[in-house]
């Protein structure tokens, strides 16, 4: 009986967050309506916000690579491509700037 609540509980909260608060009225609801221990309420509780957690987890990784795919499709450069190519630029600005100053003036006038 106990495991048919706890599937139909589960069903109904997907992936869900439960707050402190909800998850306290649900092991007293639980407790009273089902004579479940408050241990097992508390082991119930545990286990839905594992799994929203997980859920949470899951839709953040997908939502990160839809936005990726997204952001590719319109040619956009990630924040850590811009980081790299500015580094690069960088770089090749002060390999320039020395190769200059090496020069002859007379040189460098062309």
């Amino acid at each position: 009986m106990f495991e048919l609540f706890e599937k139909a509980v589960l069903t109904a909260l997907g992936a869900a967050a439960l707050t402190q608060k909800k998850g306290e009225e649900l092991i007293q609801e639980m407790k009273s309506r089902y004579k479940i221990s408050e241990e097992e309420g508390r082991a119930f509780l545990d286990r839905i916000q594992e799994m929203a957690r997980t859920g949470q987890q899951k839709t953040a990784e997908v939502a990160e690579t839809e936005v990726k795919k997204a952001l590719d499709r319109m040619g956009m450069v990630s924040r850590e491509d811009f980081d790299r190519l500015e580094r690069r630029v960088r770089a090749l600005e002060a390999i320039a700037a020395e190769t200059v100053a090496s020069q002859p003036e007379d040189e460098c006038l062309g």
